[in-house]
């Protein structure tokens, strides 16, 4: 039967939520102000420019996408995958290098990162697998190839030395099965290495917490016991280990871990970032400094302050008001998403709905958690803020899908 784009009304009696995109529009012109002041005493005119172009062009794809069917999304899901695949191989000897990091392809006077469009394309196929009638995600199979749709790209990933990048597509993986159905278990045995690994960096103490933690877990999903001890057992092994992979880190890559266990320890190196973010944040006071007054943002004391660390600059010049207002709208835009998720009928869509705020949201944690010294810094961008026009193009284009999705809710897959 030809698919026809749903004209029912929903519970709210809208087709279309204005709530999502307002967000949407709201971030991305707080971004667009953030950037400019960022650059306003660096010379840096032509980053709020472009940024300003990648703006316009996102919302011309994100109204794009409003008026494509998710069933041409679906039908197009592998091919596209297949072709970002390719690209993404070429990336680590045709690139551009930046601070360490092969990432991005040139073309013409604007630079490229396949990775960002990678993210949407790899959803899409993970969700295109786990919706099919015979996919079974109680199953070892079901899980194991899920997760090789997610490892490819993700090797690929890491060949451009972008751990960063790599460990949101391990994040996203998470709440697409777990929304597709694994159980809590499951997801347990996902997320308990990371946790673990990251508390014997930081000690005994911390470690025998993590372990404490998990074992109390085990016992209240009480799943088979000779399994809940297999996975205690190998959590144990990977603090073991931790050690060994971590001397084998490249030495920027340690350094950032020993900046986030202890950023005095390189207060005028790679430390020196994280100490001025949060100085600009909580010398922000309750309303900030004003626009274009912020002392560390205007006299540049944070080096590229438009890309990783721009959630210093509302928090300076806009001070508690100006950084809440972020975060509530990427908030109240990450609930949007679990709601269309949960309203939709296609399974395919609901995934991919999960599987785009997944990636949002991680990016928002890890990018605020760098700010504040909470998380190590790993490049990670704040959606719709940082500097970087293929993260904001990417993400937009994802609002658009979801909107699209929430139009056509009515729709089986």
């Amino acid at each position: 039967m030809r698919f026809k784009p749903n004209k029912i009304k929903s519970e709210d009696g809208s087709s279309v939520d204005i709530v999502l995109i307002a967000c949407t529009l709201f971030l991305t012109a707080i971004g667009l102000i953030s950037i400019y002041s960022a650059s306003y005493d660096a010379g840096g005119s032509v980053f709020f420019q472009r940024q300003l172009m990648w703006a316009i062009l996102g919302c011309i794809g994100m109204a794009i996408m409003f008026f494509i069917s998710p069933r041409i999304i679906e039908m197009l899901a592998i091919v596209a995958h297949l072709a970002i695949l390719g690209v993404l191989a070429v990336v680590p000897f045709l690139g551009k290098t930046v601070a360490g990091t092969t990432a991005w392809l040139d073309l013409g006077p604007f630079s490229f990162q396949p990775s960002e469009v990678a993210k949407i394309t790899t959803i899409l196929v993970l969700a295109l697998y786990l919706s099919k009638k015979n996919s079974n995600i109680k199953s070892f199979k079901t899980l194991f190839i899920a997760g090789l749709i997610v490892a490819f790209p993700m090797g690929l990933v890491l060949m451009q030395a972008d751990v960063g990048t790599s460990l949101i597509f391990f994040l996203m993986y998470i709440p697409v099965v777990y929304w597709a159905g694994a159980s809590p278990f499951v997801v347990l045995i996902l997320v308990a290495p990371f946790f673990v690994g990251l508390a014997s960096l930081i000690g005994t103490t911390a470690l025998l917490i993590a372990l404490g933690i998990l074992l109390v877990a085990l016992l209240l999903i009480r799943e088979n016991g000779f399994l809940s001890a297999v996975v205690f057992g190998l959590n144990s092994a990977v603090a073991v280990s931790v050690q060994f992979f971590y001397e084998r880190l490249a030495q920027h890559q340690q350094m950032r871990i020993a900046n986030f266990l202890d950023p005095g320890s390189d207060p005028l190196g790679i430390g020196y970032n994280v100490i001025q973010s949060k100085v600009a944040i909580g010398s922000g006071g309750l309303t900030g400094k004003g626009f274009l007054n912020g002392t560390q943002t205007q006299l540049n004391f944070i080096p590229a302050q438009w890309t990783d660390f721009i959630f210093c600059v509302p928090g300076e010049e806009f001070g508690f008001v100006g950084a809440s207002l972020v975060i509530i709208l990427l908030g109240i835009l990450f609930l949007r998403g679990i709601r269309i998720a949960s309203v939709v009928k296609s399974k395919f869509a609901s995934l991919v709905t999960i599987g785009f705020i997944g990636i949002l949201f991680f990016h928002t944690i890890i990018n605020i958690g760098m700010t504040i010294g909470l998380m190590p810094v790993i490049g990670i961008p704040l959606p719709f803020l940082s500097y970087g026009g293929s993260a904001l193009f990417s993400k937009m284009i994802m609002i658009g899908m979801l909107s699209a999705f929430y139009l056509n809710r009515k729709e089986y897959s």
